[in-house]
């Protein structure tokens, strides 16, 4: 999961580390839901004492939600930022036993066989092949028909369509409180710096990658999720 430097390097600015946790569910619409969803979705093949690979576990919103909901889960989280694995960590406190942080990227984590994966609101931050290179990897690492959940920026690229959608993804955010030249100033950079594919790229990856029977279950806005399994 490499990232564009410019998009990289707000995970590693030690105040924009300190305010993640309140990004995501004002800047995603139905956040908590999608969050149940995408565990509900997990539950259906991840048995009892099953192993779950995080990607993109920086800030620990997922695990925190994960072992907080499945006392015999093991996970292990893969990013590559150090700043936001310590605040994933933070985030786990007491239940960090049962988690196991790897710094790096897709690379560096074990080499499972995983019961189940889950990447939330991490693809868009790279460009397409590699992101078909992390999904293959991600494929590689999990048992036969295993599934995997994620969720990540996808909408219509059309000249027309891309621009309305940043605005609506701007008045989201205005809509949850934050103030209005901070949600101008964030639908700049993610015109600016993220890799956004349309909804059918995103499927056409999926299969690419190896993965079957995809299906969207979520969508929110700018934001589309699916799970599909190895």
């Amino acid at each position: 999961m490499r990232a564009k430097p410019s998009a990289a390097s707000a995970f590693s600015d030690p105040q924009a580390v300190a305010r993640y946790a309140e990004g995501p569910p004002r800047m995603v619409p139905g956040f908590h839901d999608m969050q149940r969803l995408t565990s509900l979705l997990l539950e259906e093949h991840v048995p009892e004492k099953g192993r779950v690979l995080v990607v993109g576990a920086g800030g620990g919103l997922e695990l925190k939600a994960y072992v907080e909901t499945h006392p015999h889960w093991t996970l292990d989280g893969v990013d590559p930022s150090p700043e936001m694995l310590g605040l994933a960590e933070r985030a786990i406190g007491p239940l960090k036993a049962r988690v196991q942080l790897h710094q790096g990227y897709i690379e560096v984590s074990p080499e499972g066989p995983f019961d189940g994966a889950s990447c939330l609101l991490t693809m868009h931050f790279i460009d397409r092949a590699e992101r078909l290179r992390t999904l293959r990897e991600i494929h590689r690492r999990l048992k036969l028909g295993a599934p995997l959940v994620l969720v990540h920026m996808s909408f219509s690229q059309g000249e027309w369509e891309r621009k309305v959608w940043l605005s609506r993804y701007a008045a989201f955010a205005v809509s949850s409180g934050i103030d209005p030249e901070k949600a101008e100033a964030g639908r700049a950079a993610v015109d600016d710096r993220l890799h956004i594919l349309n909804p059918e790229q995103d499927e056409e990856l999926l299969r690419e990658a190896g993965f079957s029977k995809v299906s969207l279950f979520y969508t929110g806005f700018t934001f589309r999720g699916w799970v599909a399994y190895a």
